[in-house]
């Protein structure tokens, strides 16, 4: 029955996304203000989800600092920033890779909606992007990563990078774990047609930085990555090497 459910709402699915992505960002992009453009595409998320019947249950929103902060999220599918965006208040910026801005429409939409592109490839760009990222924290504004900082098909919560947590450290702001669940069934990747899945967002507890050192930041990875893995409920690829892992 599962097998004959996936045959018949895999192109069903498939086709009501395919419809609606194209209004759905035009409606974001044609915002005035950033804060109704980001509410604009909360609610799209939403009501997309609805209409291919999957329902999203958020659960720890009271954890969520009202200062700076930084939520780091598991990555399993293609949908998990249009997922986080709908479970987070609309004053956190998200920082994707920057080939995500070239996607056409798509990239266009996420541009208006605040997002924030880091280029892994150069250096200097990158850490232009690190030092951007750290005066938003420093004013506060709250930061969203997804800190493995890609995703396999295969399940399994992957290594995480190191640069959400340095920044943590230096400008002293709290990391919030947080763990999508469901994502990966509906549509993780290598696959081109969606299968039916609730979401699951947990949010859980702030970590803070014992110190602004290294180390420090070493330990809160660890701390988070611990917490994520807790509430995902995913097996650990903690031995698979990632490139950057450690950048």
């Amino acid at each position: 029955m599962r097998r004959l459910l996936d045959l018949v709402y895999a192109p069903l699915a498939a086709l009501v996304l395919v419809v609606l992505i194209p209004p759905v960002c035009l409606a974001v992009i044609v915002g005035p203000t950033l804060a109704i453009r980001r509410a604009t595409g909360r609610a799209c998320v939403r009501l997309m989800m609805a209409c291919i019947g999957v329902p999203i249950r958020v659960r720890g929103v009271e954890h969520l600092p009202q200062t700076a902060n930084i939520v780091v999220c598991n990555h399993a599918s293609y949908l998990d920033g249009i997922v986080l965006t709908a479970a987070l208040p609309g004053r956190y910026s998200f920082v994707v890779q920057d080939g995500a801005a070239n996607w056409p429409l798509i990239g266009w939409c996420l541009t208006r909606m605040g997002v924030v592109y880091v280029n892994r490839r150069d250096p200097r760009a990158g850490a232009r992007t690190t030092r951007a990222l750290m005066h938003k924290l420093a004013g506060g504004e709250p930061l969203a990563i997804f800190a493995e900082g890609t995703f396999k098909p295969e399940p399994g919560l992957l290594p995480f990078k190191v640069g959400a947590f340095m920044m943590a450290a230096r400008c002293e702001v709290p990391v919030v774990p947080a763990a999508i669940r469901g994502s990966r069934r509906l549509y993780g990747g290598g696959r081109r047609l969606p299968r039916w899945s609730p979401l699951t967002i947990e949010i859980g507890t702030p970590l803070r930085a014992s110190g602004k050192d290294r180390d420090a930041a070493l330990a809160l990875r660890s701390a988070a990555r611990a917490a994520v893995l807790q509430l995902s409920g995913e097996n650990d690829r903690h031995d698979l090497v990632v490139a950057d892992s450690e950048d």
